[in-house]
């Protein structure tokens, strides 16, 4: 009698699973309880703040800008004979999009908020590169099987890219959540729209050559940003930095970096540069030659410091190096694995952007009190990361550094000269930071001149990467043609920004 009623109770309990089972769909029940169908934001905000701020890690942008010199062998990068670039960052962008769709579930809005600016800074980065790109169907294959994206202009991308940040601005200006997740402001949200809105500044000031486009309105949209919106006020706690630690994983880019071998060496064009100026940050970047160090020569001694001509052949910047007669990079930058953080954005380049605007008539101000404050704050930084040797930069020399008529602002003859002076700041406070900024600088402004050897031609950008050919053929086709027709996919031709 037991035996049958334990059957029957069997029967009558499968029963039940199989009648509710078949009231359900399958995938609710099917449902694996260790595999969560949703994360929270902050498990990506970190893997995207990383990628981010290492974006220009290595040196690449250093041979573009006459910073580095190569004696066995020739870098492309040195004579503006690259070809085709990389997507790579489109990869990258794809986290982004993840972190945005996340947060949008649980509607995090200041994580929306870092979305769009981390969308609008790779974007940036990419239609300089390019021109036109895969801007408004980009990143839509999961979502909307969108596999082969139209290009947009490069016009449309720029308004795009503000408009984004704008969004962003307001997003943070609304919500005071603690951003956790956060390696470069701790979760302060606060700081963060200060970052949005300078960078703002940024795009609106690489547009000046578009500052009569109606569609843009350049000179208003910064002047009111300037009028309402916060800024970095200092470089204390206000620079968008990612800060090394002596953990595996988490040092600088090039502690034991083997591409600071025995052909690389210091351009003789950045030296030169800083030895014109008496520029104390000499000392903190380079090292003396070795016929500086024999001759017991004092590490402020400017004249034991020398560099290789870039626009000579390399077998006779060679022969410079074997002779002791260069100096290479300072030895920090690869035995120290926290030498420096790497800054995405700071005072300083907020400052001279704020002095350039000024000169041009863009918002009212005291251009040279701007442009001081940010050779200061630009001098601060190796003063607070370059250990045991800050002294050469701290603020009795750089006081004394600006008091030098090569260097005031209001020693220039007039605005031409004014705008080539704070360029050439923003140029020197970029070694191993701010990646190809003082390039596009450069392509903006002509300044600061940039020594090329008799035939070589500037190049204004890359070719498009060849996988765009394999895989999206029309439409990179299509973007190639309406930008430059008969010329064809090439380096030496301007895009809209440009023109």
């Amino acid at each position: 009698m037991k035996r049958i009623s334990y059957q029957l109770f069997i029967l009558l309990a499968v029963g039940t699973i199989i009648s509710v089972v078949s009231c359900k769909k399958l995938g609710e029940v099917n449902v694996n309880p260790n595999q969560a169908a949703t994360t929270h934001p902050q498990a990506q905000l970190t893997k995207v703040q990383w990628d981010a701020f290492r974006t220009w890690r290595g040196t690449g942008p250093l041979y573009v800008l006459k910073m580095l010199v190569q004696t066995d062998g020739e870098n492309a990068n040195q004579i503006y004979s690259w070809q085709r670039g990389s997507f790579e960052q489109y990869d990258l962008l794809r986290n982004v999009v993840k972190m945005q769709e996340e947060a949008e579930k649980i509607d995090a809005k200041s994580y929306v908020a870092l979305a769009k600016f981390f969308r609008a800074y790779y974007f940036y980065n990419l239609t300089l590169h390019f021109g036109d790109i895969p801007y408004s169907e980009a990143l839509k294959g999961e979502r909307e099987s969108i596999f082969t994206p139209k290009y947009d202009t490069q016009k449309e991308v720029f308004l795009g890219i503000l408009a984004e940040l704008k969004e962003a601005n307001d997003l943070l200006a609304e919500n005071a959540d603690i951003i956790t997740g956060d390696i470069i402001y701790q979760g302060d949200g606060a700081q963060w729209q200060k970052l949005v809105n300078a960078f703002r500044l940024k795009v609106l000031m690489t547009l000046s050559s578009k500052e009569n486009d109606p569609d843009i309105n350049v000179k208003a949209e910064f002047a009111s940003i300037v009028n309402s919106q916060p800024l970095f006020t200092s470089i204390s706690g206000d620079d968008a930095q990612l800060v090394f630690l002596n953990q595996e994983g988490n040092r600088y880019p090039e502690f034991n970096s083997s591409g600071y071998g025995s052909g690389m060496y210091v351009d003789s064009t950045f030296i030169r540069r800083l030895q014109d100026r008496r520029d104390p940050r000499l000392f903190v970047l380079f090292g003396q030659t070795r016929l500086g160090k024999e001759a017991g020569a004092a590490l402020d001694d400017f004249s034991s410091y020398e560099g290789g001509d870039p626009a000579v052949p390399y077998a006779l910047v060679n022969n410079k190096a074997v002779a002791g007669r260069l100096s290479k990079v300072l030895e920090r930058y690869t035995e120290d694995p926290t030498t420096e953080p790497l800054v995405l954005m700071g005072y300083a380049e907020q400052q001279f952007i704020l002095a350039e605007a000024i000169v041009r008539g863009w918002i009212t101000g005291d251009a040279s009190e701007a442009y001081e404050q940010g050779i200061r704050s630009a001098f601060k930084f190796y003063e607070n990361y370059a250990k045991g040797i800050g002294g050469f930069v701290s603020e009795d020399n750089v006081t004394a550094y600006l008091q030098q008529p090569i260097i005031r602002l209001d020693a220039a003859a007039n605005d031409e000269e004014k705008i080539a002076r704070i360029m050439m700041q923003k140029y020197l406070r970029s070694f191993h930071q701010g990646g190809l900024s003082a390039y596009f600088d450069h392509l903006r402004t002509g300044y600061p001149e940039l020594r090329k050897a008799a035939g070589v031609r500037v190049a204004y950008r890359w070719m498009y990467p060849q996988s765009e050919y394999n895989n999206n053929a029309d439409r990179v086709s299509e973007a190639i043609k309406r930008q430059f027709d008969s010329a064809g996919d090439n380096i030496h031709s301007k895009t809209w920004w440009l023109q």
